[in-house]
C-alpha cells in the first residue's frame, strides 16, 4: 500500500464514520504511524507504508472512526503553537481556550494563578511566554498534576511553577497580579447532547452538575483575597454563560467586569479586576 492509497482508505472510512475533517485526521495519524511531520505526508504518495506502519494506522484509525479525537489517540495537543501531553486523567484543550490566553497576554503579569489546571496548559503556555513570571497551579486530581508537571518540564517552566494539589484556591495565599480558570461548566442537563469526542474528557473537568455555575461562585467567592490591587481574573465560559458569570463577579465586588467572544463571535471569556483603593475613591 502506498501512502496516496492509505490516506484515501482512511479519509473514506473516517468520512463514512460521520467524522468532520477526515482527510485532515487521516493525515495526522498516517505521519503518526509513520514516524513523520503532518506536512511531509502530502509530498510522500507514491512512497510505501511499512506493514509495522500499516498496522499502526489501522488501529488508530479505528480508534477515530469511533470518535475518540486525535489528540487522545496521539496522546498530545498542540495550544499556542506548543505541544502539549494529554492523557484521559485530564481535558483535551480545545481551540477556543486560546481566546483566554491572548486576553491575558494583554497586559503583563508577574505572579500568577491557575485554578484547576487539568494538564497546565494555561499556566504553562502563560510562563513560556513571561520569562520573567512564576506561577501557581491547583488542581484536585494528582494524575492531572502529573501531567501538568511533565508538560511545564517539557516547556522549560517547571522551576517556575509550583503545582498544589487543592480544591480551587482552598489554602492558596496571594497576592496574584492574574488569576486565569478553565473551570468544568457544562450544567448537568446539557451532558445528555454532547459531542461523542467530548465524552472522552474525565467528567469533572467537564461539569460541577446543577447549573454549571458552581466553579464560578467559588472562584469569584476566593478572587477578592487572592488578586493584587489591579490585579485580573480572566476565566473560560460555555457560550450562554456570559451574563451569569458576569453577574457572580460582580456580585463579589469585582470591577471592570467584561464579556469577550471567541473566533466564532460566540461568549468565551469573561474577565474582571480588583481596583486599587485609591482608583475606588476618584
Amino acid at each position: 500500500m502506498t501512502v496516496a492509497e492509505a490516506l484515501a482508505a482512511g479519509r473514506a472510512r473516517l468520512a463514512s464514520a460521520g467524522i468532520e475533517g477526515a482527510a485532515r485526521d487521516a493525515r495526522w495519524l498516517l505521519a503518526e504511524a509513520m514516524g513523520v511531520a503532518p506536512e511531509r505526508i502530502g509530498v510522500m504518495g507514491p512512497d510505501a507504508v511499512g506493514p509495522a506502519a500499516a498496522a499502526a494506522y489501522d488501529a488508530m484509525i479505528a480508534r477515530r472512526a469511533a470518535r475518540e479525537p486525535v489528540a487522545r489517540i496521539l496522546g498530545r495537543r498542540q495550544f499556542w503553537g506548543r505541544d502539549f501531553r494529554v492523557t484521559p486523567e485530564v481535558l483535551d484543550p480545545r481551540p477556543e481556550t486560546e481566546c483566554l490566553i491572548a486576553a491575558a497576554l494583554e497586559e503583563p503579569a508577574r505572579r500568577l494563578l491557575d485554578l484547576g489546571t487539568g494538564s497546565g496548559i494555561l499556566a504553562v503556555t502563560l510562563l513560556a511566554e513571561w520569562p520573567e513570571a512564576t506561577g501557581v497551579a491547583t488542581d484536585l486530581s494528582s494524575a492531572a498534576l502529573e501531567v501538568a508537571r511533565a508538560n511545564a518540564e517539557r516547556h522549560g517552566v517547571a522551576g517556575r511553577l509550583r503545582l498544589v494539589q487543592a480544591d480551587w484556591a482552598e489554602g492558596i495565599e496571594g497576592p496574584f497580579d492574574l488569576v486565569v480558570s478553565n473551570p468544568p461548566y457544562l450544567a448537568e442537563a446539557e451532558l445528555r447532547d454532547i459531542a461523542p469526542e467530548v465524552r472522552h474528557d474525565p467528567g469533572m473537568a467537564l461539569s460541577p452538575g446543577g447549573d454549571g455555575l458552581a466553579a464560578y461562585r467559588a472562584i469569584a467567592a476566593a478572587a477578592p483575597r487572592l488578586l493584587a490591587p489591579g490585579g485580573r481574573l480572566i476565566v473560560e465560559i460555555g457560550a450562554t454563560q456570559g451574563r451569569a458569570v458576569a453577574g457572580i463577579f460582580l456580585a463579589a465586588g469585582l470591577d471592570d467586569v467584561a464579556v469577550g467572544p471567541d473566533l466564532d463571535v460566540r461568549d468565551r471569556v469573561v474577565s474582571a479586576r480588583r481596583f486599587r483603593e485609591r482608583q475606588r475613591l476618584t
